[in-house]
């Protein structure tokens, strides 16, 4: 496996639960459980991904400015996450920032894989590909347990 193949598999269960948590309403169990999963899924994502994939990136000039975008656009979604905490979940007002959320996930996947990861694909060579895949899987499931 290389990073983007381990990167794209978090990016897919990303896109599912921010699917799902618009589509619930209310304050109950199942808006509880998606949103749980999807800040989870960020937050460990977030982590593994800076630590080892942008953090490499940026020892390249080409790679300095997409990667502080990119950072940039993980501090905006942790924003959103701290306002959805901060708000009751019965609230028009929480529908509206988990609404904000998900197309910020959705834009920042998109955009990352399909300007990001062409970059980086001429960045890297094949064996940091693999082993920075193998990092970034390490620190992600030790970030997942943690949450």
């Amino acid at each position: 496996m290389n990073i983007f193949e381990a990167l794209r598999e978090s990016h897919d269960r990303q896109r599912n639960y921010a699917d799902i948590l618009v589509k619930t309403s209310g304050d109950n169990a199942e808006r509880v459980e998606a949103y749980k999963q999807l800040k989870a899924e960020l937050q460990a994502h977030e982590t593994a991904e800076e630590r080892f994939f942008y953090i490499p990136l940026m020892e390249h000039d080409n790679g300095v400015d997409l990667s502080r975008h990119a950072i940039s656009e993980h501090h905006e979604m942790d924003e959103m996450m701290e306002t959805l905490d901060e708000t009751e979940m019965s609230s028009p007002a929480w529908l509206a920032t988990a609404k904000k959320l998900s197309e910020k996930v959705h834009h920042h996947l998109k955009e990352e894989e399909q300007k990001f990861f062409q970059m980086a694909g001429k960045l890297l060579d094949e064996k940091q590909k693999e082993s920075l895949a193998g990092k970034y899987v390490k620190e992600y499931e030790e970030q997942l347990t943690e949450a």
